[in-house]
């Protein structure tokens, strides 16, 4: 249990980073296609870990229990990483928003699919975004189109690859090297083995 929850917390961490985010929209190139520029790429792409939003407009959550969220009310979204286009010139937000979806350990297909529809709920109120602080003079309206992409890893259940495809959900198979025996050494992600499907219209 340990490791699953390691290597869970490794690729949050290296997704997080502009470059680890590049490396995932490789492996999915419709994703990759929307990098405003592949040649500035630390000005094209923005990451934010463990994303929140402020909701524009009342309704009901289907983060709180069905409780009702006020306008202007902070929500944290429940995928894993929120991948932001920036055009470098102009350093402003533009294309779609992809949101990553991580397996997480235990995790079944219900609820991984459950973080995507709640995501898509939550989105639907209109919202903008709490930028990180080096992008806080990036405009942070909604976008127009939100992809999700999931992650899952070669020993996933079978049933949650097979649910995300008949559901037409992009994933990708993410190997990792196995864990070293000093466990203060980080995982290798190996970037080779992937699976896509075309996104869901």
């Amino acid at each position: 249990m340990a490791n699953l929850q390691l290597r869970y917390e490794e690729l949050l961490a290296e997704y997080s980073d502009h470059r680890g985010a590049i490396a995932l929209l490789k492996q999915y190139r419709p994703y990759l296609e929307t990098v405003p520029s592949m040649r500035r790429p630390d000005d094209s792409v923005i990451t934010i870990p463990l994303p929140v939003v402020r909701v524009r407009q009342a309704g009901v959550s289907a983060e709180s229990g069905g409780a009702t969220v006020s306008a202007g009310e902070v929500l944290r979204l429940p995928c894993d990483v929120a991948i932001l286009m920036c055009d470098p010139e102009w350093q402003v937000k533009t294309g779609p928003e992809i949101f990553v979806f991580i397996y997480r350990p235990n995790e079944d297909f219900s609820e991984l699919l459950s973080r995507w529809r709640r995501t898509q709920v939550l989105l639907d109120k209109g919202y903008e975004w709490l930028m990180p602080p080096r992008h806080k003079h990036i405009l942070s309206e909604a976008a127009e189109e939100t992809h999700p992409l999931f992650v899952v890893f070669q020993d996933t259940p079978e049933r949650i690859r097979r649910g995300l495809r008949g559901a037409g959900l992009p994933f990708v198979v993410q190997a990792i090297a196995d864990w070293p025996e000093d466990e203060d050494e980080p995982l290798a992600p190996e970037r080779s083995s992937s699976e896509v499907l075309e996104t869901e219209e």
